[in-house]
């Protein structure tokens, strides 16, 4: 698993495919290999997959001791994709993971070609309650020792035997008190936008996504039947079927931000600027494979 420096960090990610950069967030006690295992297989066919593990998880070493704010994990993913090179992204984020992704949409819209987002809301409730009732070590050892279990095996080997055990009550604190983000905010976030939920998920009701769907400028809402939190991985061929008719729906529009923020301006004359052309090599600083393709071509790939 490669590493990268950014933010003071080492942040540990995994990588996978070919095109078009497009950046997995993970949601809380989780790593992005597990949350968005049913999605890697199809979507590396058409785009460059990076699913880096959040600060205190995984193989992201982070004492929670010295802190857990969900702002670290915004300033976390802008030193992220920029020590990777990535002018522009693709950001598909769940839960805690979403929370990220909105944030970093208000600060940087133009960064983003689409944007998705699973399992969040912006309002307070039902997500803290939620959250509080459910990162509690003591009742997972009491009621849930096969999730404790696979909490140790997760973390432990990144972060130190029994590090969750300090994780989970950060996160709800965490929760408990970050800024929510306003109607004001939302409408800053200009890329093509998929709002996603399941219909039974006890964090975010489905008025909340809703909501959240008409209040950004592109938005589009889809809600997984018969699903509750996890829609990638309890319905995972609804989730992809989805996914794939957003990126689908807006490649063009993906295509002209990419281009867009590409292209340098030039200064010509006094108040008079220029986009100049864009040059024919690659604007990351880091290798990756060749690929032409646009992020819609790997559609026919992937039926054959």
């Amino acid at each position: 698993m490669p590493t990268i420096q950014a933010n003071g960090l080492d942040i540990a990610y995994d990588v996978h495919g070919a095109g078009p950069p497009l950046v997995l967030l993970h949601g809380a006690t989780s790593t992005g290999r597990e949350d968005f295992a049913a999605q890697i297989p199809l979507f590396s066919k058409a785009f460059r997959l990076y699913l880096p593990d959040a600060r205190g998880h995984g193989r992201t070493r982070w004492d929670v001791a010295d802190g857990f704010r969900y702002d670290w994990l915004v300033d976390d993913l802008a030193g992220f994709v920029d020590a990777l090179g990535l002018e522009t992204f693709h950001v598909v984020g769940f839960s805690m993971g979403a929370m990220t992704a909105l944030q970093y949409a208000v600060r940087f819209p133009d960064r983003l070609r689409t944007i998705t987002i699973v399992g969040i809301t912006t309002e307070r409730e039902p997500r803290a309650s939620v959250a509080r009732r459910l990162m509690d070590p003591a009742r997972a050892d009491r009621d849930d020792p096969a999730w404790a279990a696979l909490l140790g095996r997760r973390h432990d080997p990144g972060q130190g035997e029994g590090a969750w055990r300090r994780l989970l009550p950060a996160i709800a604190a965490d929760v408990a008190i970050q800024p929510l983000l306003t109607p004001r905010d939302l409408h800053r976030i200009t890329p093509p936008a998929l709002v996603a939920c399941g219909d039974r998920d006890p964090f975010v009701p489905v008025d909340h996504a809703w909501g959240i769907s008409r209040q950004l400028p592109d938005g589009r809402l889809f809600v997984a039947p018969e699903s509750s939190h996890e829609v990638m991985s309890r319905r995972p061929g609804l989730f992809n079927e989805a996914l794939a008719g957003f990126f689908r729906s807006t490649e063009a529009t993906a295509r002209k931000r990419a281009e867009a923020a590409a292209r340098p301006v030039e200064h010509v004359g006094p108040g008079v600027a220029s986009a100049a052309p864009r040059p024919d090599e690659s604007p990351l600083s880091v290798p990756v494979p060749p690929d032409d393709r646009t992020d819609v071509d790997w559609l026919a790939d992937s039926s054959r």
